[in-house]
């Protein structure tokens, strides 16, 4: 039977197994979309921009842990996705951008939204296509989902020509799509090896990262941890691995972590580094970073074995698979010593939450909006001090119901993410804290919350300003403000109604909190304009470029350090 190329991409798609996607239509992939308009399995989404799109298909592929896609036309289109997939990279995403592209004869012409989508996708993504013929796409689809979800996952970009997409061919049979490829195999001496070094630590801590979702290997690293005695500590992106009432959660690392987190750090002697990378943001200065500790360093991605940090011993595989080997050799401890510590470490410096009882203090917001929350839930964040405080103290119960842009740190990943995990996760709520600056960023995904009917809370902690660059350079450039002040206040509430979606201002309400209790355990969409202060920095800080053992708490010892420019 004769497919066209536009006809392959959609049966394929199928087959995978996609039923819904996002994206938007352009001249270069109109033949994509008349092909999809044929089809009775899957739903189109249209987001009302390309990076709006792209980021909803990362709410899709973090939520649920499968492959999702996105569609965009060429030129502007293609453009517009670079920082939704550069931002999957960096986070390890498994999505694929499938973009059209103006026809092979005009390639080099600078045609009419011409732009190489191969060239500028090349350092963003896992791999990238630039497909020549229809038949080619029989081989490239399947391939570009297994290379977006084996090993380390990340983006896969597909550029398809207009004329690729009109060329007929006769096709006899559609390919499987195969599985992923077997990782490493964990090596058993090494894995005596590396239970020997960790049965004899005094002070050992799990520090886990993105790896331990990706794997799946929460369970795995529980076990280890209680079967220790051991204290976790979480980057940004593994938070959610072991829930965060979990006794022996010591909390995220890094530029906002806790004192008694950093502090506990600076004593251990033996860090076990699952599924991590060393991230800058986590270690700090990082010939500081655990000082007294052997490391032993698994993750699947060989490229950061030994990339910033040493290891005592490393092993590259899967952390599921590797822990699996390694629990049969880790004996049993008993001894509570190294837990007590952690426990006066949490009593001596604890997270301070300031204001926490009031829902007009950023702590408070969160804080209380988490109590009211039922049943399943995912939660979304933007880029700023809202992320870090969230990061700090949610009540986060399991894996993936946590997603924020961590490497590339990208203002407007919120609002579109949640709304990708409210399409996977339907029953659920899905709730977005954000700030004024970031929702500005991709706010038209407003309208899809209405058009689909979904389930988001967008919660808005707005203090007219971009909050945790006014933060630094109040710290650390002699308070000379420049360009990160609003002059003129957004009505968010008047922007959300004009989409049709619900919205409260809670600072115009007579009982904010009963109207915050109703908001939250609503079936329907709404916007929460919540009015802070400017001044509610988030602490503790790292200062960039300091070790962690630096960290500031407050404006007065920054001040008395004479970190003020």
């Amino acid at each position: 039977m004769k497919y066209t190329g536009a006809e392959i991409i959609i049966k394929l798609l199928e087959k995978r197994g996609i039923c819904q996607l996002s994206g938007i239509p352009g001249g270069a992939n109109l033949p994509i979309y008349d092909a999809l308009s044929k089809s009775k399995k899957i739903r189109h989404i249209l987001a009302r921009h390309e990076q709006g799109a792209g980021f909803i298909a990362q709410g899709q592929a973090r939520s649920n842990g499968e492959v999702a896609v996105f569609l965009a036309t060429s030129g502007p289109g293609a453009t517009n996705a670079i920082t939704a997939v550069a931002d999957a990279k960096l986070d390890s995403i498994p999505v694929v951008c499938i973009t059209g592209q103006v026809p092979q004869s005009l390639i080099g012409t600078d045609a009419f939204q011409e732009i190489d989508s191969y060239g500028l996708s090349t350092p963003i993504t896992k791999h990238n296509y630039f497909v020549r013929s229809a038949a080619e796409l029989l081989e490239v689809i399947p391939e570009a989902f297994r290379i977006a979800e084996e090993g380390r996952p990340g983006p896969v970009w597909i550029d398809v020509p207009k004329d690729v997409q009109n060329e007929e061919i006769e096709v006899e049979a559609f390919p499987e799509f195969e599985g992923k490829a077997p990782s490493h195999t964990p090596s058993i001496p090494k894995i005596i090896t590396m239970s020997k070094l960790i049965n004899s630590a005094e002070r050992p801590i799990l520090y886990i990262g993105g790896g331990a979702i990706h794997s799946s290997a929460h369970e795995e690293i529980c076990a280890l941890a209680e079967r220790l005695k051991a204290p976790v500590v979480s980057s940004l992106m593994g938070l959610g691995t072991i829930p965060v009432a979990h006794p022996q959660f010591a909390g995220m690392l890094g530029m906002h972590a806790a004192r008694y987190t950093q502090k506990l750090l600076e004593e251990c002697d033996l860090l076990m580094a699952f599924g991590v990378r060393f991230d800058d943001r986590a270690t700090g200065k990082i010939s500081e970073f655990c000082p007294q500790a052997k490391i032993v360093h698994i993750d699947i991605d060989p490229s950061e074995i030994g990339k910033l940090k040493q290891p005592t011993i490393s092993m590259e595989a899967d952390l599921r698979d590797a822990l699996d080997a390694l629990l049969p050799h880790v004996l049993e401890r008993s001894d509570k010593t190294w837990l007590k510590r952690l426990e006066e470490l949490k009593e001596r410096f604890p997270l301070e939450t300031p204001n926490a009882g009031s829902l007009f203090s950023p702590y408070g917001i969160l804080l209380q909006s988490a109590k009211m929350l039922e049943g399943e839930f995912f939660v979304t964040t933007d880029v700023g001090q809202h992320q870090m405080r969230v990061a700090q103290c949610f009540p986060f119960e399991k894996p993936r119901q946590w997603m924020t842009s961590g490497g590339l740190g990208t203002m407007g990943f919120g609002l579109p993410a949640a709304i990708g995990a409210a399409l996977e996760h339907p029953e659920a709520t899905a709730v977005c804290y954000t700030g004024d600056g970031s929702l500005l960023m991709n706010i038209q995904e407003l309208a899809l919350i209405a058009e689909e009917g979904l389930n988001i809370k967008v919660i808005v902690s707005n203090n007219d300003s971009l909050g945790l660059v006014y933060q630094q350079q109040s710290l650390f450039y002699g308070k000379r403000e420049m360009a990160s002040r609003y002059q003129q206040r957004v009505d968010f509430c008047q922007i959300a109604e004009g989409f049709g979606i619900e919205a409260i201002d809670l600072g115009k309400v007579e009982n904010p909190q009963s109207t915050l209790e109703q908001a939250m355990k609503s079936k329907e969409g709404v916007l929460i304009n919540v009015p802070i202060s400017v001044e509610d920095h988030v602490f503790p800080m790292v200062p960039p470029g300091g070790a962690n053992h630096e960290m500031i708490c407050g404006l007065k010892e920054t001040a008395q350090k004479g970190a003020l420019s």
